[in-house]
């Protein structure tokens, strides 16, 4: 059972995908915006490639919880994802994600132009890291 991940950004999207067993979430790539359909077609091959059973979508609350634009929009594009892969879809609150993301790579000291190709991907393991710990705490009783 492999999970798929997503940060979806309006140039890039990051992927990670969980482990066999859905303990750890490990930075795969990340997929240039090339339009909807484009990024569709990718993203299924994703889930092909790695045989995932299901997908965990960051979608980007305001910091008050509220959903703006960009939420909805990541919104309709997870029901498209669904009915393209055919497997569940679920969300998970990425605020803060991409901050955490950063915040890890220049702790690394990594250049700017190097954060940039590998943000996104990291931001995408953030979330479904989280996503994993949550379901392993349930799983647990805790």
């Amino acid at each position: 059972m492999r999970i798929l991940g997503l940060d979806i950004g309006t140039k890039r999207i990051g992927v990670a995908v969980s482990d066999p067993l859905g303990i750890t979430a490990q930075s795969v790539s990340v997929v240039e915006c090339k339009g909807s359909e484009k990024d569709l077609e990718r993203i299924v091959a994703l889930v092909e490639e790695y045989r995932a059973t299901e997908i965990v979508v960051g979608v980007p609350y305001n910091m008050d919880g509220s959903e703006g634009p960009q939420a909805q929009q990541v919104r309709r594009f997870m029901a498209e994802i669904a009915v393209r892969s055919g497997l569940p879809v679920r969300e998970w609150d990425e605020r803060l994600s991409t901050v955490a993301a950063e915040r890890v790579l220049l702790e690394a000291d990594m250049s700017r132009a190097k954060r940039r190709k590998v943000v996104d991907k990291l931001a995408a393991a953030i979330i479904l890291q989280g996503f994993l710990d949550k379901r392993r705490g349930e799983l647990l009783g805790s």
